[in-house]
C-alpha cells in the first residue's frame, strides 16, 4: 500500500471518525502474516477473513474474533454442508471427470476447487450454476482459479453489513472497493452506498460496478483506493 493511502486514511479517521478494514478470502493467519510483511504504519480497525469471519484488534494489538457472529456462521455452515452433501459430491464427480481441476477439502472449508486456468474455472462455474439450481442457498466465492463453496448468506457483502452494525453504522455510511468475483456482493448498494473497482478489476466486476453506477477507477491496485476515497469523501 502507498504512503498516500495511509495518509488519507489517517485524515479520514481524524476528520470523519472513519474506520477501515480488510475484507478478504484469506485466512486470519495469512492476513496477520501479510500485515507484518507489509509493515503497515497502523492496523486496520477490523478484518473479515475467508469472506465471513469478523475480527477486531484489542488494546494490545491482538486480533479477537467476533464470538457471536463467528459461532453462528460456523454452526450454520456445518449444518448446511450436511444438507448439500449430495450436490457437492455431484459437482466433484463432474469436475474430476471433465477437467484437470483439484478438489480441496480442509478444516472449516470442506469443499473447494483449484482450476488449472481461468478458462477452465469459467467452464466449471457454468456447470456449478446448473448443478446447484435446486439449492438456492449454496453459494461460492471465486477468485481467479480458486473457488470456495459456502452458505450464500455469508459472504463479503453480508460481513461488511455486520461490521458496520458493530460500529453503529449502516450501508449508507459504508465504502467498498474490490477487483475480483468474490467482491461481487459487497460492491452493491445493499452493502455499501459508495463502492468502486480499480482499473485492474476483472471485466465482469467492472461491468457490474458500471451497471450499478459505482465508480470505476483509472488507477490500479492501492492507487485506485486513494482515487476512489478522494472521489467519494474529499471535497
Amino acid at each position: 500500500m502507498s504512503d498516500h493511502f495511509f495518509e488519507l486514511i489517517r485524515k479520514l479517521r481524524e476528520d470523519k471518525a472513519a474506520v477501515w478494514g480488510i475484507n478478504t478470502g484469506r485466512s486470519m493467519n495469512h492476513v496477520i502474516e501479510g500485515l507484518v510483511e507489509s509493515r503497515f504504519p497502523f492496523s486496520p480497525d477490523w478484518v473479515v477473513a475467508r469472506e465471513r469471519e469478523i475480527w477486531f484488534p484489542n488494546n494490545f494489538g491482538r486480533w479477537i474474533g467476533d464470538e457471536k457472529w463467528n459461532k453462528i456462521c460456523e454452526k450454520d455452515h456445518k449444518k448446511f454442508f450436511k444438507k448439500v452433501d449430495k450436490v457437492l459430491k455431484a459437482i466433484r464427480k463432474e469436475v474430476e471427470e471433465h477437467t484437470g481441476a483439484t478438489w480441496v477439502e480442509q478444516v472449516g472449508d470442506p469443499a473447494g476447487l483449484i482450476a488449472k486456468t481461468e478458462e477452465e474455472m469459467a467452464w466449471i462455474v457454468g456447470r456449478v450454476r446448473e448443478l446447484t439450481a435446486g439449492e438456492p442457498l449454496l453459494g461460492w466465492q471465486r477468485n481467479s482459479i480458486y473457488l470456495r463453496f459456502g452458505h450464500r448468506n455469508y459472504q463479503k457483502g453480508s460481513s461488511l453489513v455486520q461490521v458496520a452494525k458493530t460500529f453503529g453504522l449502516d450501508s449508507s455510511k459504508s465504502f467498498a472497493i474490490g477487483d475480483s468475483f468474490n467482491d461481487l456482493e459487497m460492491l452493491s448498494p445493499d452493502a455499501a452506498a459508495h463502492f468502486a473497482c480499480p482499473g485492474n478489476a476483472v471485466p465482469e466486476i467492472r461491468a457490474h460496478v458500471e451497471a450499478l453506477d459505482g465508480y470505476v477507477c483509472k488507477a490500479a491496485h492501492s492507487a485506485a483506493c486513494v482515487e476512489a476515497l478522494e472521489h467519494f469523501f474529499e471535497p
